[in-house]
């Protein structure tokens, strides 16, 4: 996932640096694998549909799972692109061009073998950045195959270890990995074509076409649908909700991992962003945690969840209180606040007061452990790592990132190209610096055009779950992630408008784990449990 400057707000680069560092080579621009033909009016289609197959098998609670699988791109094409306007017919009656962009997606889908597709429940799992690949949660959480990486230090170099991934999701539903536009093996070409596919309402509106086209390519209309986003693909997952029903699509369920729905509680520099101090509130109880992790709290408490709810508690009253008072506040009460924000966090009184009572989270990373001159994780604080300038304010890279990417990566691309028999003459991008450049308009049901704010899906959810009041929702967040604090979700889904009754389709799942909750194995095996219940009590199967 990654967060980006917008209206003015350097919101990006620095969180976006150490999400997307989860890849070393995400700095890289995407080759061109399709001629970009942007000239002429009427351009002959610059991909065509591949796919390639093959069977394998998967242990998990000790049954096996043998399964197809297929792997391939379909070609999606931006909004406003009619199909009864392409080949001969480019032009329509008016003299309007379609447009010539187009997304090749690449997906790879593991279906049940033997099973009855009109009773099989299909997951669509992605990963954010925006431009990140799906490899995360494909080698990580829920493939047939998992790479093995160290729980919270650097992984060694190769070779690494590929092993079947006992809490892969097969047994609970047939599952579609889908690389957004521009990573992984998927590509874009066309005239526009970064305009046509890098923004907020552009990303959804190519997933929610590619899963319709899809539905009809594997004749899976009739399944129990789901989606699952991690990190930016919360927000992904959040919008296709609504998109999909306006495809006449109704999900049976939307899974979240690491959300972020409104940015505007995003903890990236929000002192850029003065008198909006619900970032510092939300973020507080994970500050907690991670110096309950590192022992670095003055009483250290035994029982991390009742602390938590502790800490909650404070950040939502007497802190927030506190800090609406701004300039106000007493010099007194301050001081008072200060002392509160050390039993809570670990740090020094005096930076509590240079930092206005508002603790910045880069420098929260590097300044829990100043005595031992490392930083901590961005998307996971359990992991440590030499600081890389000791006098810098902030931290200067994810350790979690530099610690397991590169096993990710090639273990990758070893498999797909073994097992799948797919991308031998292609490059495989783990993720696209698309961050900076990102067009983050958004527009909500009921605006009349995108507005020009920092993004916020809520109103989608709101809108898909009263028009579906059968949709269920999974929340589930890592108590160790920085990123996207845990409490974050929490908040913003007690926001939503919605009647009180919707909010019991909603619940809450969380882990001592980071934002990758799953490459802590404990917690791995927790969220598959979870997850495949939730599917299980919500495909109106049984």
């Amino acid at each position: 996932m990654g967060f980006l400057e917008m209206t003015k707000r350097r919101r990006v680069l620095r969180v976006a640096g150490a999400l997307m560092a989860l890849s070393s080579a995400c700095a890289l621009a995407v080759p061109a694998q399709a001629a970009d033909d942007s000239s002429g009016e009427n351009a002959a289609p610059h991909f065509k549909p591949t796919q390639s197959e093959s069977d394998g098998s998967v242990t998990v609670g000790g049954q096996r799972v043998d399964y197809h699988a297929v792997a391939g791109t379909l070609v999606v094409h931006p909004k406003g692109w009619d199909d009864a306007l392409s080949g001969a017919n480019a032009k329509g009656g008016g003299g309007k061009d379609n447009p010539t962009a187009e997304a090749s997606m690449f997906y790879v889908a593991y279906f049940k073998r033997g099973a009855d597709a009109a009773n099989r429940p299909i997951t669509f799992l992605f990963n954010g950045g925006p431009g990140s690949s799906s490899v995360w949660l494909h080698m990580g959480a829920f493939g047939p195959r998992r790479v093995e990486t160290s729980d919270h230090t650097h992984t060694p170099a190769a070779p690494y270890s590929v092993v079947n991934n006992g809490e892969s999701l097969l047994d609970a539903s047939d599952l579609v990995f889908i690389d957004a536009p521009g990573t992984g093996f998927s590509r874009i070409a066309g005239k526009d074509k970064e305009k046509s596919f890098y923004g907020v309402d552009q990303d959804i509106h190519a997933f929610a076409v590619f899963i319709r086209d899809f539905l009809s390519k594997y004749n899976r209309w009739n399944s129990p649908k789901y989606v699952f986003g991690e990190s930016y693909g919360t927000m992904r997952g959040a919008g296709l909700a609504l998109a999909l029903q306006r495809e006449s699509i109704d999900l049976n369920g939307v899974i979240l991992l690491s959300d972020i729905l409104n940015w505007d509680l995003c903890p990236d520099d929000p002192e850029l962003n003065p008198a909006i101090d619900a970032p510092y509130i939300v973020s507080l109880p994970t500050y907690a945690a991670t110096a309950w992790y590192h022992k670095k709290l003055p009483g250290q408490p035994k029982d991390l969840k009742a602390f938590l709810r502790e800490v909650e508690n404070f950040a939502t009253n007497d802190y927030a209180h506190a800090l609406m008072q701004g300039n106000s506040l007493s010099a007194e009460a301050r001081k008072a606040m200060a002392e509160k924000l050390r039993a809570y966090t670990g740090l020094p009184v005096a930076y509590l007061l240079k930092a206005n009572l508002r603790i910045e989270y880069g420098a929260f990373q590097k300044e829990i452990l100043e005595d031992r001159e490392e930083t901590t994780g961005t998307l996971d604080t359990r992991f440590t790592g030499p600081a890389m300038d000791p006098l810098s304010k902030i931290a200067a890279y994810d350790p979690q990132g530099a610690a397991i990417s590169s096993a990710y990566v090639a273990a990758w691309n070893a498999y797909v190209r073994s097992a799948l028999h797919y991308g031998e003459d292609k490059k495989f991008l783990p993720g696209i610096p698309v961050y900076g450049s990102w067009d983050y308009k958004h527009q909500p049901p009921g605006a009349g055009k995108p507005l020009i704010a920092l993004p916020n899906v809520l109103p989608d959810l709101a809108a898909a779950m009263k028009r579906n009041p059968d949709l269920k929702v999974m929340v589930n967040g890592g108590y160790f992630d920085v990123s996207t604090p845990y409490f974050e979700g929490w908040f913003e889904m007690h926001h939503m408008a919605i009647p009180p009754e919707l909010q019991k389709n909603i619940e809450y799942r969380y882990y001592e784990s980071g934002h990758m909750v799953y490459v802590h194995l404990p917690t791995l095996k927790a969220l598959h449990d979870n997850v495949a219940d939730f599917i299980r009590r919500t495909d109106n199967l049984q």
